[in-house]
């Protein structure tokens, strides 16, 4: 299951670690935004970290909206929770919101399934990708370089139409809390 193409980004409201609430309308304008779904603890999202922050940096420049969602099970795994998020956001360079969906609400909106996952949305909000951030796994020895990211985000810059097919992404699988499995996870 999978966020088709086209559809408009679902709304959220959420706290960032200091409690700050940011929601999808901050991002209204921006010629892109990015929103990914990531976790402390991670691998996969710890291997690619530092290009990730790279990336964000580089496209926020040029205007692309970027936010970061951790939807873990806090409880299960502590090194998710707010205060090492914002460990994390410091230690990671993060120059984006790094939101807390607590309720999981927000992920289930988005059919979210893993950490690292990965949308664009166009200048209105539109999806045109969902997928991987680079062919980047841990142990296959392929440095992260954002490849993917980078190719959808300066089509999209560029007026350039961008493929729709993509390579789903892969990682850990969102910590759900017991009994909140969405449908479309089990």
């Amino acid at each position: 299951m999978m966020l088709e193409l086209g559809s408009k980004a679902p709304a959220f409201e959420l706290p960032d670690a200091n409690g700050k609430r940011h929601s999808l309308e901050d991002f209204v304008g921006a010629p892109g935004l990015v929103v990914m779904f990531i976790s402390n603890h991670c691998p996969f999202v710890k291997l690619i970290r530092d290009e990730l922050a790279t990336v964000a940096t580089q496209y926020q420049r040029r205007g692309i909206a970027f936010v970061g969602i951790n939807s873990n099970d806090v409880d299960k795994y502590p090194d998710d929770s707010p205060i090492k998020m914002l460990e994390e956001s410091r230690a990671a360079g993060y120059t984006f919101p790094y939101l807390f969906d607590e309720t999981q609400n927000v992920a289930k909106n988005y059919l979210a399934a893993c950490t690292p996952d990965i949308y664009v949305f166009d200048r209105t909000q539109s999806l045109v990708y969902r997928g991987q951030f680079d062919a980047a796994r841990p142990g296959n020895g392929i440095e992260p370089s954002g490849a993917d990211l980078r190719n959808v985000l300066d089509n999209l810059l560029e007026n350039k139409r961008i493929a729709s097919h993509q390579i789903p992404s892969i990682g850990c699988n969102i910590k759900w809390k017991p009994g909140n499995e969405p449908a479309y996870f089990g």
